[in-house]
């Protein structure tokens, strides 16, 4: 029987053996790290697509006549909150549709999506159509998220997959950070959020602003939440009064549409690399599983290629000796329905930390503690760098020290700084506003170190651990659909928090937000304490023997 011929369900360890010695390469070598440098492309897109909104929110809280969208609390969290549930969407489904169609096939397709979803969310009109777009990017997000783990882990091989899987994550923040930049380089080219006032017939504004451009901050300063007099409500409907001639505000379509270059650069890039050979393997492919296999190991390092792929195979045949794997099937069996609750855990315990509050809202929540916004979007940077810092650090922590106590380490790290930021709200802020005074200098930037040494800490090890467990927690043959599942959990949990986040710290006040994020991670790392699995070291396979036995 040729190697072409060969079903995995009776090849013998002689067949395999001759099969992979007669099966040549399928195509051209790709290292492995030039698969995760292009597959992760996905992620950067992930990274950027989830940080722009940052630089371009206070250009949108512009007013129409001004080129903005005249933003209120409630839609500035709907755009984060559309974009995060079509991520959830793009999970649940990108997951399902990579184990039937391909991880690679599923990439090239998100790719398309993250062009026309960028170039959609540029041009858009309103707020309205821009919620289209935001949750056709979503899907793309969603849909990479957990696509490109798998990906990497299926591809790489044990030795370093800890560390492959990690560059994941590393490119998600490198996205992040040059959203950042383009958005600060942006906003000093086009200056900060400028208009020209020509009438205000409720007579707020003081005359001699009146015909003259002025920063829109001398207009967001009239909030009460800013020290001002005006209630949200009120400064909604000055706003909605004035006649305004001109501004700036189109300055966020400008960071948006950029959102689509890397996307061209994805489709380009993965068009040339390999499919997973474990996906081959799931579907029966024997001899595609080999030659791609070829295409990726080197024997010297990785071991004899014919061992890794007994090992694949015999999982393979304990998969598939019962019924069709879909939910249905994960959620009757009762150690895999364990399983997807603890991954689902991991998922939500990511987003608890309020890392994405940061992402999104950080030069909201800087103007709020004293900063004006054109130098609330530079500082911005400042995260981005120390979020790649973070995740650089993160791959040398993976390497050198176990899963479980790097996360669980983390989470408290994580909620220690949260109650430090909500501390200088609430002592050094808070008092100010409330007298409607100006909050001191140093506050600010108080609130931007110790936001710094939140991301350090978070990049680190929480989304490192988080998303490189994703990819190898879940046995092979119902991989996509229980990562997706998870994740899909995990994008629910973002959108609350994108959502919610806005109205919570102008009704609550940064101190009591930031006490409550705090509280819940310290929580968090109890529970993990007592469900968190450790995957260190060992191949998918083995993993995947692991599991079933702890939580049967």
């Amino acid at each position: 029987m040729s190697a072409k011929n060969l079903s995995l369900a009776t090849v013998t360890p002689a067949q395999l053996h001759d099969a992979v010695d007669e099966t040549p390469a399928s195509g051209p070598r790709r290292g492995v790290f030039i698969i995760a440098a292009v597959a992760t492309l996905g992620s950067l897109l992930f990274g950027y697509d989830t940080g722009v909104i940052s630089g371009a929110l206070p250009y949108m809280y512009m007013p129409f006549g001004a080129q903005g969208l005249g933003l209120t609390p409630l839609e500035e969290g709907g755009i984060s909150g559309v974009l995060l549930l079509g991520a959830a969407f793009g999970a649940l489904f990108g997951g399902m549709m990579s184990d039937r169609w391909g991880r690679r096939h599923n990439i090239t397709l998100l790719a398309i999506l993250f062009f026309f979803g960028a170039v959609g969310n540029a041009i858009s009109p309103n707020v309205w159509v821009m919620y289209i777009f935001r949750a056709v990017l979503g899907f793309a997000v969603g849909g990479a998220s957990a696509t490109v783990p798998v990906y990497l882990a299926e591809t790489a091989p044990k030795r370093i997959r800890g560390a492959i899987v990690a560059v994941d994550q590393l490119m998600i923040v490198t996205g992040q950070l040059l959203a950042f930049s383009i958005n600060a380089l942006i906003a000093t080219m086009r200056g900060g959020p400028e208009l020209t006032v020509t009438a205000d017939p409720s007579g707020l504004l003081p005359a001699e602003h009146i015909g003259h451009t002025i920063s829109f901050d001398t207009l967001a300063l009239m909030q009460a939440s800013r020290g001002g007099t005006l209630s949200t409500a009120e400064y909604h409907e000055f706003l909605a009064q004035l006649s305004v001639a001109t501004g700036n505000g189109d300055t966020w379509r400008y960071m948006i549409i950029l959102c689509s270059i890397p996307a061209i650069a994805l489709w380009i890039g993965i068009r040339l690399m390999p499919e997973s050979s474990r996906w081959y393997v799931a579907k029966d492919r024997l001899y595609e599983a080999i030659g791609t296999l070829k295409r990726v190991r080197n024997e010297a390092i990785d071991g004899p290629l014919v061992e890794e792929l007994a090992d694949i195979v015999a999982v393979h045949r304990a998969e598939t000796s019962s019924e069709r794997k879909g939910f249905g099937y994960v959620w009757r069996t009762p150690w895999l329905r364990r399983l997807m609750i603890v991954g689902i855990f991991l998922g939500t315990t990511n987003q608890l930390t309020g890392v994405n509050t940061v992402m999104y809202y950080a030069p909201k929540v800087l103007q709020y503690a004293g900063m004006d916004t054109s130098s609330a979007i530079v500082a911005q940077v400042a995260n981005g760098v120390m979020s790649v810092v973070g995740s650089t650090l993160g791959i040398w922590l993976i390497l050198k020290f176990r899963r479980r106590q790097i996360l669980i380490a983390d989470v408290i790290g994580v909620g220690l700084s949260l109650l430090t930021i909500a501390a200088v709200f609430q002592f050094a802020i808070a008092p100010y506003m409330n007298a409607q005074q100006a909050p001191p200098a140093w506050a600010a930037y108080a609130v931007l170190g110790l936001m710094a040494v939140f991301m350090l800490i978070v990049q680190s090890s929480n989304g490192t651990i988080v998303w490189t467990m994703m990819g190898e927690l879940f046995p092979n043959n119902v991989r996509g659909v229980m990562n997706g599942t998870a994740i899909f959990c995990l994008w629910i949990v973002n959108a609350i928090v994108g959502w919610t986040f806005p109205v919570m710290i102008e009704g609550l006040g940064g101190g009591l937000t930031y006490t409550i994020y705090g509280i819940v991670n310290l929580v968090v790392a109890a529970v993990l304490f007592h469900v968190m699995p450790e995957t260190s070291g060992k191949s998918l396979e083995e993993i995947e023997t692991e599991m079933e036995k702890r939580f049967s």
